[in-house]
């Protein structure tokens, strides 16, 4: 995704570095969408430019991070490459992500895909309000031109969001809910769940659903893609209210209590470390 120009890149990461307002303490962290902060990705082309606001991490540094970009409306990248792989989710309008003379697919919400460190490719936006969710697992994220391609082994992957493949309670460990037709479903997208592996799954959340989101790792973060959660920490009395393009994480076994507001359901993006577990209540 050409989001930064290269004499641009130092710009942008700096403006980047904290662009989330966390309600932090030691053990958790919960950003919702209205409190993050976007800058733009590349202030030479200004109003043009992607904008971006980081939920957690850094890109400027060797540091996992979590970042949303939102595009105008049209928005079209020349053929280029990145230093490093990232993984994104489409929250609200339409991406398109491929190699340069492949067919458009517009990937809508709840779409998922994986761009290979050095694979040449475009990315394309279309609709108003086009935003997307961008995970790295170490950076800087940088863009390099096409001319500097390379092959790392990895293969890229794209998901439109009528393909993804649900598993019910029945079907996972990782559910402890009732096995009927309205109870939660996930689906894993990347990684190595066993011996503490870096993964990324989403959580699919049926209307009214109230459930207990826990890992017994040392990262479990969060995000909101489709519906409204609320959110609540098992040993508080506060609840929030989260959006698409909302957050909330913990480098510890806090247990997060979670509810599906949304008549039509609701969608969340999982980064973790090894399983985690959600369990009705």
């Amino acid at each position: 995704m050409n989001v930064l120009g290269r004499t641009a890149v130092s710009v942008a990461a700096a403006l980047l570095a904290a662009s989330g307002v966390a309600q932090a303490q030691p053990d958790f962290e919960l950003v919702a969408r209205p409190d993050v902060s976007f800058q733009a990705l590349n202030p030479l082309r200004g109003e043009a430019s992607p904008k971006a606001g980081v939920l957690w991490g850094d890109i400027r540094n060797p540091a996992a991070t979590g970042t949303l970009v939102q595009f105008r409306d049209g928005f079209s990248s020349p053929p280029h490459i990145h230093n490093i792989t990232y993984r994104a989710v489409v929250i609200s309008g339409e991406v398109h992500n491929d190699d340069p003379e492949a067919a458009q697919l517009w990937m809508g919400p709840g779409s998922f895909w994986t761009q290979p460190a050095g694979e040449t490719h475009v990315t394309s936006a279309q609709g108003e309000a086009t935003k997307i969710f961008l995970e790295i697992l170490e950076g800087p994220y940088l863009v390099r031109p096409k001319e500097e391609a390379f092959d790392n082994g990895e293969r890229p992957v794209n998901i439109e969001a009528r393909n993804v493949v649900w598993l019910d309670p029945s079907d996972v460990s990782w559910i402890d809910a009732p096995r009927d037709a309205l109870g939660p479903q996930m689906a894993f997208l990347w990684g190595e769940p066993g011996d503490n592996g870096r993964n990324g799954t989403f959580l699919r959340l049926p209307a009214g659903f109230d459930g207990i989101l826990s890992s017994a790792g040392d990262w479990l973060k969060a995000v909101v893609i489709e519906g409204i959660i609320t959110h609540q920490r098992t040993d508080s009395k506060t609840r929030t209210r989260l959006e698409p393009g909302s957050y909330f994480g913990t480098p510890t076994d806090i247990d997060h209590a979670l509810a599906c507001d949304s008549s039509a359901g609701c969608l969340l993006y999982v980064s973790a470390k090894g399983k985690f577990a959600f369990s009705s209540r």
